[in-house]
């Protein structure tokens, strides 16, 4: 990183010079072997002094100076200890007082996803019905006769709740397909082109896992909810291998603005996805892009679940690290669907909608053979402590699937012996009491994105009930208990990748228009909230 992107970075409150933990010994002692110089000569090139530096090592928690050589930390503590690190060429910059970090670490990001929606309708901040159909209409209007109309990033809780239907965008859009997806990815609307083009009708039935929206009197509302969304994206042209590419290089640099260094990627695998999308982006896209020189922030890659062995295989060829920028990271399955679309799988019923408590996405005992399978495979053996470790991930968001898959990962244990797998649960949104604590017990890392708790405060009590939702929601300080650990993400492009929103939020939990804090024993310190920006899981 050079001195015109550090000075840059520092005005935003937080310099973002590492993408590594500062102390970490295994990583000293490797990084000391590659180093161009002797251990009675060191030389620095750059020394930052007069700062705050966020060390994470509880032995030295904050030091003011530190010493770099070709991108890589020498040396932190005090400037005068710093001095023999100095020669004729060393620049020095003065930090003024500001605080310093690792570069951030985001643990649940979509990245060709994000970039290829950077270039497509965006509807995050709408927040009216007409501003909605508005969007739309000028999407078409600059669009040729018959081409799809693609994007997303609505929350119809913004404008009170009520869902889009297909109705609404018709009469906008009579020539042209259109499919917009929910900020959450788990529910997205076609207009009736669209339904006609992809084949779905009245006539069509609900796939399991998934939902086709449809009046009371049956008929279809343009919504596709969880696994339905397969019915439809076979018909959506193929995203060219260019567009992928552009995607990737496109994300990489507006996530860099943030600060952030290092994502782990869960890729364009969702519900209804077919699983062969990350894989071709694997070998198409990133593999490309670090034969290319064009990898600029490191990337820890995960996979579905069902497609553990094809990733077995190619660690057996390559390693797990394939180089500085790309780590196989892991595997990932579904439990649950979302809170916004209705589909997050709860114990209990929403309440405005007593006869639904949402879906569940994979069969237990599915979910159970693939994760035993896998484990046993050895995928679940902790890296080196240079990057993240090989994990399972599993996404839950209700309390019914949060147990469901706690159940899984205990039963794994109990069959395949005890060791140290950092298994993960992606969001961990909504807990029965008592699921908290079974994280720290097992050594579940919690996945979280703090800035969701914003859109979700005020649609979590009218779908949950108030009391459901304040007891249960966002458990971050329950999570940590006495050993837990929490990794924090954006989920980008769902929220916005921005960690220093992500950790006031974590600190704050005030969602707009709030006053007081939703679940106040709940926030976190801002050293706890630091640490989990800057851990992988």
């Amino acid at each position: 990183m050079n001195l015109s992107i550090v000075i840059s970075a520092s005005a935003a409150l937080l310099l973002s010079i590492l993408s590594l933990r500062l102390l970490d010994a295994y990583y000293w002692s490797s990084i000391r072997s590659l180093l161009p110089f002797t251990r009675s000569s060191p030389v620095a090139d750059l020394i930052v002094w007069n700062g705050t530096i966020y060390t994470s090592d509880a032995s030295l928690l904050f030091a003011d100076s530190m010493a770099i050589r070709s991108g890589r930390v020498l040396r932190v503590g005090s400037y005068s200890s710093l001095k023999e690190l100095v020669h004729s060429g060393t620049k020095q910059l003065d930090l003024g007082g500001k605080v310093v970090v690792s570069g951030f670490i985001d643990s649940h990001v979509h990245m060709i996803f994000g970039g290829l929606q950077m270039g497509r309708v965006e509807l995050r901040a709408v927040n009216r019905k007409e501003e909605f159909v508005r969007t739309i209409e000028e999407a078409a209007r600059n669009s040729k006769s018959g081409s799809w109309i693609l994007g997303g990033g609505w929350n119809n809780d913004l404008w009170g709740g009520e869902l889009p239907v297909a109705s609404w965008i018709d009469e906008v859009t009579p020539a042209n397909p259109v499919w917009v997806t929910r900020m959450d990815g788990h529910m997205g609307l076609a207009n009736s082109v669209a339904l006609e083009v992809a084949g779905v009708s009245k006539l069509s039935k609900d796939p399991k896992g998934g939902t086709i929206a449809r009046t009371a009197d049956g008929e279809l509302t343009g919504l596709l909810i969880d696994s339905a969304m397969k019915l439809f994206l076979g018909s959506i042209p193929e995203v060219s291998l260019n567009e992928r590419r552009e995607a990737l290089v496109r994300a990489s640099k507006y996530v860099l603005t943030k600060g952030v260094t290092t994502v782990v990627d869960f890729g364009r695998y969702y519900p209804g996805a077919p699983v062969e999308f990350s894989w071709q982006d694997f070998s198409d896209v990133y593999q490309w892009a670090d034969s290319s020189g064009r990898m600029i922030m490191r990337v820890c890659l995960f996979f579905p679940m069902e497609t553990w062995q094809l990733l077995l295989d190619q660690i057996n060829k390559f390693g797990r690290v394939l180089s500085q920028w790309i780590y196989l990271g892991g595997v990932k399955a579904f439990a649950d669907g979302s809170l916004g679309s209705s589909s997050a799988l709860f114990h209990e019923p929403y309440v405005n909608e007593p006869h639904n408590r949402g879906l569940q996405l994979i069969e237990h005992e599915r979910l159970l053979n693939m994760t035993v399978a896998s484990d046993k495979s050895g995928l679940q053996v902790i890296a080196q402590p240079l990057f993240c470790c090989f994990q399972v991930a599993i996404h839950a968001i209700g309390d019914k699937a949060n147990d469901l898959v706690l159940d899984v990962y205990q039963s794994v244990t109990s069959i395949n012996g005890v060791r140290d797998r950092r298994f993960r649960i992606e969001h961990a949104q909504h807990l029965a009491m008592g699921a908290a604590a079974r994280f720290s017990q097992h050594g579940i890392i919690a996945s979280v994105q703090p800035d969701h708790l914003l859109d979700d405060a005020d649609s979590a009590s009218k779908k949950l009930g108030k009391e459901r939702a304040d007891l249960g929601s966002y458990l971050f300080q329950s999570l940590l208990g006495s050993n837990g650990s929490l990794a924090f993400g954006s989920d980008w492009p769902v929220v916005d990748i921005d960690p220093l929103h992500s950790i006031r939020t974590a600190i704050k939990r005030i969602p707009p228009g709030w006053e007081d804090p939703w679940g106040r024993t709940e926030c976190l310190t801002l050293k706890e909230a630091l640490n989990a920006s800057l851990l992988s899981g």
